[in-house]
């Protein structure tokens, strides 16, 4: 099925459980302007997909016909000061609720910048790769750091790419049991390896990695990845599961519409208090958003 026809498929119907749901936050948007002056690290010009401005007013036709009350930015820029560009989008635009910004433990200015930034009433924490965490347990500068967030109540997004990367953050989360940690993007096709995150209370996931390309089709029955969201789901529930789209980068895979959709009907047969607490409860827990 080609991007045309699986928007095409998808632009009639309003999804059934986002109608269940009172409330819908994203917790996995990413936001950049290519034509500013300066340019962007990331997305490459080489990538047409994303490679274009990426601000709320894209995001929100993005979404039609679905509604979604507000999101969680995430800062996929090295540049520290677009931490900064980032926090102030989100002064000027209230669809951003919170922001993740972009601050690897080690940076000789890490405790500096993360005091700065945290002033701000839209930072919540930090995102790393699973990959850099073993550079990060061999070095107790970049473990102090983590130490230095965790103890001003923030959190650490952690981006897994692979299943050795959940051994990992089950280690992390025994060294540091106060500190918040958010994993993305599940699920990943290893339940032994999820499994080791089962009983760390303060680990949460978002099903944010749901929808794949399969000999170049993508499937949108939600019935194709119920055996990978049930495995999520058993380790994290109704209590510990987020929402989340990884708009834009999931236009590589498929647009919105179809991402939502295929996670609306897995959630659709759920109770209602459930569907609160994926689509928007969770969110405003972890990420400590105001009403």
């Amino acid at each position: 099925m080609t991007r045309r026809e699986l928007t095409a498929a998808l632009a009639a119907p309003l999804l059934a459980a986002a109608a269940g749901a009172s409330r819908v936050i994203d917790v996995a948007v990413h936001f950049y302007d290519t034509n500013r002056a300066q340019g962007v690290p990331w997305p490459r010009a080489t990538e047409p997909v994303l490679y274009k401005p990426s601000l709320p007013a894209r995001y929100l036709e993005a979404i039609k016909p679905n509604r979604v009350d507000g999101v969680v930015a995430i800062e996929a820029s090295p540049w520290l000061e677009d931490n900064l560009w980032l926090l102030t989008l989100g002064e000027n635009h209230p669809l951003i609720r919170a922001v993740v910004g972009n601050i690897p433990p080690g940076h000789p200015d890490f405790r500096a910048a993360l005091d700065r930034f945290a002033k701000h009433p839209l930072f919540r924490g930090i995102r790393i790769g699973g990959g850099a965490l073993d550079a990060i347990f061999a070095d107790n500068k970049r473990m102090s750091d983590l130490a230095f967030l965790s103890e001003k109540g923030l959190s650490l997004d952690v981006l897994v790419s692979a299943a050795v990367d959940y051994g990992r953050v089950a280690r992390l989360a025994t060294q540091f049991p106060a500190l918040r940690i958010i994993v993305g993007h599940l699920p990943l096709d290893d339940a032994a390896g999820l499994r080791q995150l089962a009983d760390h209370p303060s680990v949460f996931a978002k099903a944010s990695g749901v929808v794949r390309r399969v000999n170049g089709n993508v499937p949108t029955d939600a019935a194709f990845y119920k055996r990978q969201l049930d495995e999520v789901w058993s380790v994290f529930g109704a209590d510990r599961l987020l929402f989340a789209s990884n708009w834009p980068t999931c236009d590589l895979i498929a647009p919105y519409p179809v991402v939502y959709q295929v996670i609306a009907d897995y959630m659709a047969g759920k109770p209602s208090a459930q569907l609160e607490s994926f689509f928007s409860l969770n969110a405003q827990r972890v990420y400590r958003l105001t009403a």
